[in-house]
Order: structure tokens, then sequence, then C-alpha cells
């Protein structure tokens, strides 16, 4: 068994093997260390080329598209290492990306998963979208990065470099534990994509396990390969599956208030979309509302579990306002200005 698996979920990416996986292999070299490319039932010829000119990396090969969730499940069960580092396709790393992490892991065992400062690959000046500097959420569910916070992406200024706790660690680049990522029961596969990272990494906190950020290593994400950020198929995974992830992760005591404001914020959202002639992304949060409101029984389990296995009652990187408010309200655009909060 090798101490660390890089696994990469590939689904008709083979453009972006082409273009990343170079990157991957220059600053990967380590002995202990597997690389894993995981095919998600891809139609263009992603495997061949894997085999013609990178045989040296291990090769699964799923029967269809299980989306990103359940596809990592499946070929996690595997891959046997100690430590699972899932990389997107669309990510560059550099040099030094990866054994300073794990190292840092293995000198601190409260922490169970880990990311790197991740910038812009087409600006490298600036964070990424996807996972910046670390990730939080506000009372209300909704997600914002240090160095980003909704669409205002921050100039990387070593502003950030600092390591942190955070609540989630980015999917695009998540270093975590193999035991703790099945003891919490890995991705929830009715998720498909988006927001599972985010779920796994609130029941992580809950159960009384660190994730940080580790800014010293960085990577380069493109953001928005398989999802363009307007699909409203994204838009519709977005708000459906923040809603699960509420459901299953909320205090019984802050479950109802929470849930009605979400109800109006995301109605106000969809007029937002209409007033900017998106109507298609309009009718994807309504449908959102309806898909979690008709399946919410299909999530009681998982709750109760997740209530059960709860050992944290305040989570304390979980920003205890408004992020909507703040934004919108006040217009804080950068994380430092969230009063008793960027301080963490």
């Amino acid at each position: 068994m090798k101490k660390v698996a890089v696994v990469i979920l590939n689904w008709n990416g083979k453009v972006l093997l082409e273009q990343f996986l170079p990157s991957v292999i220059r600053y990967t070299t380590h002995p202990d260390v597997e690389l894993v490319v995981a095919d998600n039932g891809s139609t263009d010829d992603s495997v061949a080329f894997l085999q013609s000119v990178y045989p040296q990396i291990t090769r699964i090969v799923l029967p269809k598209n299980y989306g990103f969730a359940e596809g990592y499940n499946k070929a996690l069960k595997e891959v046997e290492a100690e430590y699972y580092v899932l990389l997107n396709s669309d990510v560059e790393v550099t040099d030094g990306w990866l054994l300073p992490m794990i190292d840092h892991l293995d000198n601190n065992k409260d922490i169970v998963a880990a990311q790197p400062k991740m910038l812009a690959q087409r600006d490298k000046a600036y964070f990424e979208y996807a996972g910046a500097s670390g990730g939080f959420l506000d009372k209300y569910g909704y997600p914002f990065c240090r160095g980003r916070i909704f669409m205002h992406v921050e100039e990387d200024r070593a502003q950030y470099d600092e390591p942190i706790d955070v609540l989630w660690a980015t999917g695009a680049c998540l270093f975590i534990r193999s035991k703790d990522f099945f003891e919490v029961g890995g991705f929830d596969a009715s998720f498909f994509a988006h927001m599972e990272e985010v779920d796994l990494c609130w029941r992580l906190n809950c159960r009384g396990k660190r994730i940080v950020c580790l800014p010293s290593s960085v990577v380069y994400h493109v953001g928005a390969a398989t999802l363009k950020k307007e699909s409203p198929r994204k838009t519709f995974l977005n708000f459906r599956n923040n809603l699960i992830m509420l459901y299953k992760n909320l205090p019984q005591e802050n479950l109802k208030r929470v849930m009605i404001i979400r109800l109006i914020l995301d109605y106000i959202a969809a007029i937002q979309f209409t007033l900017t002639g998106k109507y298609t992304n309009a009718k994807e949060v309504i449908r959102a509302h309806r898909d979690f409101y008709d399946n919410r029984k299909r999530y009681r389990q998982a709750r109760c579990e997740n209530l059960q296995k709860r050992v944290v009652r305040e989570v304390k990187v979980i920003y205890p306002k408004s992020i909507l408010a703040a934004y919108y309200l006040k217009w804080v655009r950068t994380f430092s200005k969230l009063q008793g909060f960027a301080d963490l």
C-alpha cells in the first residue's frame, strides 16, 4: 500500500489531461505516491490516450458517469493508501505542492483534511473561485472563501498566507485521510456533483475533526471545465444540494428558521435571474426547492445519523451572520473585512 494516492476523476477530459497531467507527473515523483486516473464512463478516447502516453499511471475504468460524488466513492474503494489527494483534471500543480501538505498531516493527527492555496490558472495573480485560501459557510449555508466572496475574487497579495482552520476544503484539490473519508461515509451520492465536499467537511467538523488550508503549497485551477458557471444544470445542483446539506447537518433548534429564510432568499435569487433574462436559471432554482421537498424523506436517515454522531455543539468556523447582508448591504468584498471572523 502506498502512503499517498493522487486520484484524478476524469470524464471526457482528454484535452485537460493532455494539458495538466505533465505538471502532476513532473512534481509528483516520490516513490511512495501512486498516480491514479479514474475514468467516469468517458465517451472520448481518454482511456486509450492514458494507455498509450502514460502507461505508468494506474487506471480505474468505471462503466458509466456516476458524477463527481459517487464516481469518487466507487473509485476510492479500489485505491489503498493512507492519504487520498482528490485532484481535478483541470488543476496545474507546482513544485512542493504535495509532500509539505502530507508532512503537516503526519505531524498533526487531529487534522483529517486539507487544501493548498488555489489560484486561477488563467490569471495567476488572483485566487480561484472554487477554493481560494480555504472555504467557509455562513449561518444560512451560503459558501464563501478566504479570498472570494460570491463572484468577487481577490488578488493574491500574500494577505492569506497563514494556515487556518476552515469549514471546507475544495474538492478540486482535497487532501484527506482515507480512514476518515470512509468512516464519515464518503461523499453523498445523491448530490451527483457540486457541494459534496462542503457536505463531507461539515460532517467531519461536527464530529470534532479539523480541516485546514495550508497556503505554502500552491496549485492553479481552471474551474468550470465541466459545467460553466451560468449553466442551468449547475444552478439546480448548487441550490438543491445546498438544501440537502442544510437539512442533513443543521441542529434541530436552527433547522426550521434557516430553511424558511433560505426559501425566501432563494426565491429572491430566482427573481434576480428573471430580471436579468436568465429565465431557465430562475426555473432551476424553483425546481431545486421542489426536488428537495419532494424527496426530503430520503435524507432523514442521514440527518439522524449525523445528529447522533455530532460531538461539537457549535462549529466555530461557520460565519455566525449573513454573508449576503455583508456583501449586498455593507458592501463587504474581502474576507479580511468580515468583522469578528477574519481573525480566526
